[in-house]
């Protein structure tokens, strides 16, 4: 899947960008309580997942009140 063809947003993830949410999807990450599991370092070893995608997902945990792994 190419990241045109992917989707804008999956399950509770914010818009992050459709090549960081294919990453994630590839990954088999599709909700914020996966998203918990990873390390920032993780995140950003993926392809497709930069620092701006990781600063949107660490504001989405906080607002569940959570965080990445490390």
């Amino acid at each position: 899947m190419s990241t045109e063809d992917g989707p804008a947003q999956v399950g509770d993830l914010p818009a992050i960008g459709r090549p960081a949410t294919s990453a994630l999807m590839a990954a088999g990450v599709t909700s914020l309580a996966q998203v918990a599991g990873l390390s920032r370092r993780e995140l950003l070893a993926m392809h497709g997942i930069g620092p701006k995608a990781v600063r949107l997902l660490e504001g989405a945990l906080a607002e569940i009140g959570s965080t990445f792994a490390d």
